[in-house]
């Protein structure tokens, strides 16, 4: 009876593409809320605990859509939703993530109506702008008038 010295690579192929395909199809799904285009901005404060599984998020959309958590509700029902979130809580923040482009007047009225529910700290959720070279100041530089 020969013995085979050689290592069988298939099966290990197979499980790897496996994983990967589940990587793949689970990792779009691990984003919390709804996705926006946050507002871009130089200096912004670091909220760490808008990344934790407890968060409360609302999220509106640049077609002026809201959304708590990840269930679209109407901005003047948002105040007795977080009413009820908040009663078993000592934490006592709500996030909010605008879009760049939503209208100024929904992102007030969800402000307005979270501010109504008793919230102490409301924390709107921005980007950091890339710090690229900054632009080149125009030149001031003076050429000397031609002799007559």
């Amino acid at each position: 009876m020969a013995v085979n010295s050689t290592i069988n690579v298939t099966p290990m192929v197979d499980v790897m593409l496996v994983l990967l395909i589940i990587f793949m199809v689970i990792t779009p799904m691990l984003q919390k809320g709804v996705s926006v285009d946050l507002a871009k901005t130089n200096n912004p404060s670091q909220m760490p605990d808008a990344e934790k599984e407890d968060a409360l998020l609302i999220a509106v959309t640049r077609d002026g859509k809201v959304y708590f958590i990840s269930d679209q509700i109407a901005p003047d029902q948002l105040t007795n939703k977080i009413k009820d979130k908040l009663a078993s809580r000592t934490d006592k923040r709500v996030y909010v993530r605008a879009d760049a482009r939503a209208k100024y007047g929904v992102v007030a009225e969800v402000v307005d109506n979270v501010r109504a529910a008793g919230v102490d700290q409301l924390g709107l959720l921005t980007e950091q702008r890339r710090q690229g070279a900054p632009p080149a100041p125009p030149s001031a530089t003076q050429t000397p008038a031609a002799p007559k």
